[in-house]
């Protein structure tokens, strides 16, 4: 799974920035793209976010931003940023992530000795609801997986492969762009697949063999020369599948199946989670298959566990159904 050789570049020729603060973000996002190994889309995001608030600080405090511009915020100033995203319509979330996009860049530049500013330090993001993974229930799980094999006019081979990527998902809990970025030499190895996660962390995976058979079936029928170097799923042409053709079979199975709104790629791996935990599975091993840095991150499957048993609970109990 070699990362691309030619590193994308976010273009910040167009932001009101002097020239020091602009020579700081190239070797901020240079640093992120090499040694913290961190995805292009991932800087991407994060050098949009810093981008806007320039923008947002060129008409705040009139001209261009330069690195004395940055250091001497008052919190008031940053707090006047969080309001106009607010008022604007910005989602809570989005600002959140936005927020924590520009304290990474204030603590690069105290770290390169640039400056500080304790100023970022006393400002608080929005308050963000408790988000609670989307996960579908055993049955609906189990249509979909059905479904992917019937009902389809695709080639058998492509068939094939979208179920072994959605097997991939929810029997190996990997999220859709670990499972689309594997390349060929990546094929499970004694029962096993290693993985390279978010910030480049790598972590191996048990693979069922059910999960096995299914990437064997679409090896041997897919009409493209697969090289050890080249991506493991194809799409029609034989680049690097999309997914975006995932997401779309995934949708018109859940229009099909009538399964609920939330029935995406990424909710077999909260699925994946789920079903683990409601099995009894160790918290601690399931943060190691799903690759969490933080176990506070796994623990907001225990909220769909707990949830799920209180539904059950208020529906089957004879006391419940009394007023």
């Amino acid at each position: 799974m070699a990362r691309s050789a030619a590193l994308k570049k976010f273009d910040i020729s167009s932001v009101p920035a002097a020239r020091d603060v602009a020579g700081a973000l190239e070797r901020w996002q240079a640093l992120l793209l090499t040694e913290r190994r961190a995805s292009e889309h991932t800087v991407s995001a994060y050098l949009r976010d810093v981008c806007a608030f320039l923008e947002f600080l060129s008409e705040h405090c009139g001209g261009t931003v330069s690195l004395a511009t940055l250091f001497a915020l008052k919190p008031g100033d940053f707090r006047a940023w969080l309001a106009m995203r607010s008022t604007t319509g910005y989602a809570r979330s989005s600002t959140s992530r936005a927020l924590s996009s520009v304290r990474m860049l204030f603590r690069y530049l105290d770290r390169e000795g640039l400056g500080h500013n304790p100023a970022i330090g006393a400002v608080r993001g929005p308050r963000l609801p408790h988000a609670v993974p989307k996960a579908l229930s055993r049955p609906e799980t189990e249509d979909l997986l059905q479904a992917m094999n019937q009902g389809e006019a695709a080639p058998p081979w492509v068939t094939a492969r979208d179920i072994a990527v959605v097997l991939l998902l929810y029997g190996c809990g990997l999220r859709i762009s670990e499972a689309l970025e594997l390349d060929k030499r990546d094929m499970p190895h004694d029962g096993s697949l290693t993985v390279i996660g978010k910030g480049g962390k790598t972590r191996m995976v048990p693979v069922l063999p059910a999960v096995s058979e299914a990437l064997d079936v679409y090896l041997s029928t897919c009409p493209h020369a697969l090289t050890p170097d080249g991506p493991l799923f194809v799409g029609v042409r034989g680049g690097r599948l999309s997914p975006r053709v995932v997401q779309k079979r995934v949708q018109e199975l859940r229009l099909a199946l009538g399964l609920p709104r939330e029935t995406t790629p990424h909710a077999l791996r909260h699925s994946f989670a789920t079903h683990l935990l409601s099995a009894g599975g160790d918290l601690r091993a399931i943060q190691e298959l799903l690759g969490h840095a933080s176990l506070s991150t796994t623990q907001r499957y225990t909220d769909v566990d707990s949830a799920r048993l209180m539904d059950v609970y208020s529906k089957a109990h004879p006391r419940a159904q009394k007023s």
